[in-house]
């Protein structure tokens, strides 16, 4: 009999953990769902950001793509206009741009984010979004 290569996965019965507070403001359950195997590169979370939490500025090495599941929240990519996002939404963000994305101010946001590792990294972390700038954001949906 062959092994089975298929997986299911149920994220309510995978450990979660809390964003870590250097690189999350606010409340933040990140459930890891996927860690490829070689040779695949692939790494895939259920990030469930609460009301007005939401991630420091940071970039992809491979690009990322968000699936919001659930919510109302907020995408911003530096020197551009924070954007809205909502269930169902699918958001490309290309290799290497600057960007922050979080639950708005009137609701919570979960979203799935897959991207790809490159030299073993699939993120690079910046500074915190600031409240002024969580709260422009806000002003301009």
């Amino acid at each position: 009999m062959l092994n089975e290569m298929l997986k299911i996965l149920r994220p309510e019965k995978l450990p979660s953990n809390a964003g870590s507070n250097d690189y999350f403001t606010g409340r933040v359950k990140v459930t890891p769902l996927v860690q490829g195997e070689e040779p695949s590169c692939i790494t895939c979370a259920c990030v469930m950001f609460d009301t007005n939490a939401r991630s420091a500025w940071h970039t992809h090495p491979k690009g990322q793509l968000l699936i919001v599941i659930e919510g109302l929240g907020l995408v911003q990519e530096w020197g551009q206009k924070a954007k809205c996002i909502r269930k169902g939404d699918v958001i490309w963000t290309p290799p290497n741009v600057k960007h922050w994305h979080g639950a708005s101010d009137a609701a919570n946001l979960t979203h799935i984010a897959i991207q790809e590792t490159l030299n073993g990294k699939n993120v690079e972390w910046f500074e915190k979004v600031s409240d002024e700038q969580y709260q422009a954001a806000i002003a301009c949906k």
